[in-house]
């Protein structure tokens, strides 16, 4: 049997996806970075420094079906195989009312978010399903707000609670063919998505708070644990947050 294992990471060009990138390739994977933007994922790719060379940057749109299409293509090109999807690429929206949310906003939400989700679980599951051995594992960046909403968050907030339905279903369906799947839920990672939480955030009684963060390589650590385990033990759910971040008593 081989030792080559595959991952693709979306989302690779920054933050969670970047550290995990980074961390797969360290634990020996081949890994596909996709994201929207070009430039980002060559920064990440040079992150790599003497492991650059399992690092390979391919410019993808999870929310275009031809585009992530194309990624499989090419990973199915290059590696004939798949071992590892990290479902981590996704936005949020402007801190608005919930009637003064533009409905092209709450489109472009979905459009990554869920069916960007969808989309990159379905080509995994086609090359998992079809490659020998079977199987392989797909972890979903759900998060917090997949159970608790912070305020003038509903599109971030409603697409995160569906991940947990995307996850529930993939599980079910794929398992006959070896594919495990999990949702990691993520609370408060130090990125530059969060650093506005060192200045304040809004918080659900109207006051503003500063949040604490956690390393976001304590995420990457996570996921490369989840992904050590054999096909037969699956983390069907995970959170990981700052530990002292407003959650259980977020309201």
């Amino acid at each position: 049997m081989s030792d080559l294992k595959v991952a693709v990471v979306t989302g690779a060009g920054s933050g969670i996806g970047r550290a995990v990138s980074l961390a797969l390739a360290a634990a020996g994977y081949q890994v596909a970075l996709a994201g929207r933007r070009a430039d980002k994922l060559e920064e990440t790719k040079s992150m790599g420094g003497a492991l650059s060379d399992r690092l390979h940057p391919i410019a993808t749109d999870v929310s275009d079906e031809v585009s992530v299409n194309a990624l499989y293509a090419e990973i199915t090109r290059r590696w004939g195989r798949l071992d590892v999807l990290f479902n981590n690429a996704g936005r949020g929206g402007p801190p608005v009312p919930i009637e003064d949310l533009p409905v092209d906003v709450w489109k472009d939400i979905v459009n990554i978010n869920l069916t960007g989700m969808f989309l990159c679980a379905q080509g995994a599951i086609r090359i998992m399903k079809a490659q020998t051995p079977q199987g392989g594992r797909i972890i979903n960046n759900g998060s917090i707000s997949a159970h608790a909403p912070r305020p003038f968050s509903i599109g971030y907030t409603a697409t995160k609670h569906a991940v947990t339905g995307l996850t529930k279903s993939i599980a079910l369906d794929t398992r006959r063919y070896n594919i495990a799947c999990t949702q990691i839920d993520i609370g408060n990672a130090a990125t530059e998505m969060t650093d506005r939480m060192t200045k304040g955030v809004l918080q659900p009684d109207g006051t503003t708070r500063v949040e604490p963060r956690m390393d976001v390589n304590h995420v990457a650590q996570a996921v490369v644990q989840i992904v050590g385990f054999p096909l037969e033990t699956n983390v069907q759910f995970m959170t990981i947050m700052a530990t002292n971040m407003p959650f259980v008593g977020r309201g």
